[in-house]
């Protein structure tokens, strides 16, 4: 099913290229005159062939590169390097900070919270917890 449609696509495809070939063609004038235009375009747009084939020889193998240029890529590389690496360094101290106070703001409600709990229940008769330790 799928090849009779694409057939039938490219069959209609060509008959629509000759049609508009035909029609531009008389619209111009004569066939002469169109078949000279249509070679004289075909020319500004194309080079000629020697033109090509000397143009793919010289540069269809990468020219090398000078020591120049690779020194200052890897520079560049090198240095893009560092700043992403001293990015990271920064968010990963500023995270570590903010873990860091984290830690201490929870250690500090906890200390608060025992500390209120000691002072609610302290009946006066026993000394603090720390001198109250039972010794083996």
């Amino acid at each position: 099913m799928a090849w009779r449609q694409l057939f039938l696509i490219c069959l209609s495809a060509v008959a629509l290229l000759s049609m508009l070939w035909e029609g531009a063609a008389v619209s111009v004038g004569p066939r002469q005159v169109a078949g000279q235009e249509a070679q004289e375009d075909v020319e500004e747009i194309f080079m000629q062939e020697s033109d090509a084939l000397n143009f793919l020889k010289k540069h269809s193998k990468q020219s090398p590169r000078f020591q120049d240029e690779v020194n200052v890529e890897n520079r560049q590389k090198l240095w893009a390097d560092e700043l992403r690496r001293e990015y990271h360094e920064e968010q990963r101290n500023e995270f570590e900070n903010f873990v860091e106070e984290q830690n201490d703001e929870q250690g500090e409600r906890s200390r608060e919270a025992v500390e209120q709990w000691r002072q609610w229940h302290y009946d006066g008769l026993y000394s603090s917890y720390l001198y109250n330790r039972h010794h083996i």
